[in-house]
This record gives structure tokens, C-alpha cells and sequence, in this order.
């Protein structure tokens, strides 16, 4: 991994993207940084730089949202999160790097059809809440996406959807859940060998951004629609994960 201009110029706004998710909408665009990475890097390296930006990032939502989330559905999507971790972890160590190209693409690609799907009325909110069981059953793909490629969020969003919660329990329950999962996941990520030197070395140099980032959120949470911002997240995953496809078709 070359920490040169074109890494910063990519890396920074990804960064500062998944912050103003992490801090004020739902974690749903916090993945986004991945793909974006993952084109000029490997796959490895891309979820590895992002791990310890998102912990700080989680860290730094915690405060302002404490105690605010839903106890009940923060632990069955946690609870389900763990195995899906473990499975991700055994599906890394003996996958070639285009499939998490493939995989990656394939979620942005569908997390964006999920979004437009649930705006236009075509995917709707469970009429009763979703079971505890199914919740599980969601937490576990949660997981194993969040793991290969932090895109654990649509599988979220379908769970706390169903129940009655308003917008600020839904986000501080987003922020305690993948601040648990994201914990789950290094322990992993540090024994498969995905972070080295200049994972860290970059981490230093994005940190002050990631920190930017949750700070714009949580001010964007009080006063911006999330219209506006979900749209331009929506084209930029829609190109990037159809490159990344090509990519690993090609």
C-alpha cells in the first residue's frame, strides 16, 4: 500500500463520508469508504485501513447517543453479529481476493436497491416488528458482511425498521451494535494478518478526519435531511460497486 496523493485524495473524503454516517445516519453510508478504497487497493488493506477508523469513529458516537438505543434489539443483532464475524473470518482465510471484490461490489450494488426500494413504497416496513429470531438470523448476515467489507448496516436498518423506534433510538442503537461487532472483528483481522505498518500509518493520518466526520454527523442529524446526502451516496456506490464487479470479472 502506496500512501501517496491519489490514496488521500480517495481515502479522506471516504473517511469523512462514513463519519457523518456513523454520527447521524444510522451507519447506513459508513461502509461506503470500503469500495471506494478497494479500488486502489487490495481488498485486505481497504477493510484494514477502514477497522480502526470506524472504532474511533464508534467511540466518538457513543457519548452524544448514550443509553439512548433499544437494549432488547441491540443484543440480538449483537448476539447474531458474533457468528456471522467468525464466518467471515473463515471465508477470508481461504477466498481468492477478486471474490471480496465480487462480494463487495454485489452488496454496494445491493444495499443501494434496498434504499431505493424502501423510498419508493417497493420494500416496506414489517407490518408487525420482526421476531427476536429473525433478528438474529439478520445479525449473523450482518456479520459476515460487516467482516468483508463493514456493510453491516442494511441488515440493521431491515430489523429496526419493523419496530416502533424513533429516529434517535434507531441511531444510537446503529452506533452500540457495530461498536460491539467492530470490536468482535479485530481480534480476527489482527490474527489473519490485515493490518500491518502502513495500515497503521495511514490510520494516524485519517484519524483526525474520521473524528471531523462524527462531528458533521451529529450536527447533520439536528438539521440536514438525510435526502440530500443518500442520494450522492447512492451514485457514488452505484459506480464503484460496478467497477469493483467489472474489475473482478475481468
Amino acid at each position: 500500500m502506496e500512501l501517496n496523493l491519489v490514496f488521500f485524495a480517495l481515502a479522506i473524503p471516504a473517511v469523512i463520508f462514513a463519519g457523518i454516517s456513523k454520527g447521524g445516519f444510522g451507519s447506513g453510508a459508513a461502509f461506503a469508504a470500503t469500495p471506494l478504497l478497494a479500488l486502489i487497493l487490495e481488498p485486505g488493506p481497504a477493510i484494514g485501513v477502514m477497522l480502526p477508523l470506524l472504532m474511533l469513529m464508534d467511540v466518538s458516537a457513543l457519548r452524544p447517543y448514550w443509553r439512548q438505543w433499544d437494549p432488547r434489539a441491540a443484543w440480538v443483532l449483537i448476539l447474531g453479529g458474533v457468528p456471522g464475524v467468525a464466518f467471515g473470518a473463515l471465508l477470508y482465510g481461504i477466498a481468492d481476493p477478486d471474490v471480496f471484490r465480487l462480494l463487495i461490489g454485489v452488496i454496494a450494488l445491493g444495499f443501494v436497491s434496498f434504499q431505493i426500494g424502501r423510498g419508493r413504497g417497493w420494500i416496506r416496513p414489517a407490518a408487525r416488528p420482526i421476531s427476536d429470531k429473525a433478528g438474529l438470523g439478520l445479525g449473523v448476515i450482518g456479520g459476515f458482511t460487516s467482516f468483508i467489507s463493514h456493510a453491516g448496516g442494511p441488515l440493521a436498518a431491515i430489523y429496526l425498521l419493523s419496530k416502533p423506534i424513533d429516529k434517535r433510538t434507531y441511531q444510537a442503537t446503529t452506533v452500540i451494535v457495530f461498536w460491539a461487532i467492530n470490536v468482535v472483528k479485530f481480534v480476527p483481522y489482527l490474527a489473519l494478518g490485515i493490518f500491518d505498518r502502513q495500515t497503521l500509518i495511514a490510520d494516524l493520518y485519517l484519524a483526525p478526519f474520521a473524528f471531523l466526520g462524527v462531528y458533521l454527523g451529529v450536527w447533520f442529524h439536528r438539521i440536514v435531511p438525510e435526502r440530500l446526502f443518500f442520494r450522492l451516496v447512492y451514485i457514488f456506490l452505484t459506480v464503484t460497486g460496478a467497477k469493483l464487479i467489472f474489475d473482478a470479472l475481468g
